[in-house]
């Protein structure tokens, strides 16, 4: 049987609110997928009810073919966005007890720990109180311990929030390394640019449902051409924004991204930034993770 997380049909209601609207995606083994979707999505319901944590009103979370339940998740491992280590406890006494619910014998626990945290560049507070450590270091702990017990399914909420970017380096190698190792890792996030850089799939929820999924190669070249273009003296594109058939999806730094209409002739809009000014940089260019986040929930 594949290694495929497979969520079908997701859907839940809280009163008047309906969090999940028959949400239906796979996650295979072997890659990173990005879980992405705007605050109040669904995401962080959907991933609590993978782990049980949320009961669903109609559909399904099957894991090679077979219903998830309490002996699969055992088997899954988790990093909520709303940290869960105690605060009081020391780090590896922390991360060895997580592996002990899981089903560790102690020894076993104990050495899977020190790897860990030694992995992850934290052994030196082992014996540290949770409590004590920095933002980065919680999350690298926490990292450990949803990693302890070798999981086969890996989800995560927000794990490179708040990081420098050495932690986001750390912590990126870490989950790339274990997607790579046959495991399966749903990432979500906010950082849109990180994302990009490690998943190489990702699923687009809004409202509950699924509006945008793919790998990051299919999205980024489909939809209509995109250029970059950069003007010296206009680092708003505003020579840009009265040509038909052109809108400036984005400025950075200078740099202005153009969508084009499909009747668009690219000569008309080279001939527009050289009317503005010296043109720097004028290149075809695949559209950005944000990009197709914006188009697919329509802000």
């Amino acid at each position: 049987m594949s290694e495929v997380l497979e969520l079908d049909d997701l859907s839940r209601r809280f009163g008047n609110v309906t969090a999940l609207d028959g949400l239906s995606f796979n996650v295979p083994a072997g890659q990173v997928v990005g879980f992405l979707g705007p605050n109040g999505a669904g995401k962080t319901t959907t991933m609590r009810a993978i782990f049980g944590l949320t009961d669903l009103d109609v559909g399904s979370v099957r894991w090679k073919g077979a219903p998830v339940g309490y002996d699969q998740r055992r088997r899954f491992g988790y990093m909520p966005e709303e940290r869960g280590l105690y605060p009081n406890m020391l780090v590896a006494e922390q991360v060895e007890y997580i592996g002990r619910l899981h089903g560790m014998d102690a020894s076993t626990a104990a050495t899977a720990t020190l790897r860990w945290l030694e992995r992850l560049a934290v052994a030196d507070r082992a014996t540290s109180k949770v409590e004590a450590l920095s933002h980065g270091n919680r999350q690298r702990v926490q990292l450990a311990a949803a990693l302890v017990h070798d999981p086969e399914v890996l989800v995560l909420d927000e794990p490179l929030a708040g990081l420098d970017p050495a932690g986001i380096d750390a912590i990126g190698e870490v989950l790339v390394e274990r997607a790579h190792s046959g495991r399966c890792v749903l990432l979500s996030s906010h950082q849109l640019d990180l994302v990009e850089d490690l998943c190489e799939s990702v699923a687009i929820i809004d409202h509950g449902r699924l509006v945008a999924s793919g790998t990051v190669d299919e999205l980024a070249t489909s939809g209509a051409r995109r250029l970059a273009v950069r003007v010296e003296g206009d680092r708003q594109g505003l020579w840009a924004r009265a040509i038909p058939g052109v809108t400036v999806s984005e400025v950075n730094g200078g740099d202005v991204r153009l969508v084009l209409d499909d009747t668009t002739n690219s000569d008309v809009v080279l001939d527009a930034a050289r009317s503005a000014g010296h043109v720097t940089k004028f290149v075809f260019e695949r559209r950005r993770l944000s990009e197709v986040f914006r188009e697919a929930v329509g802000r």
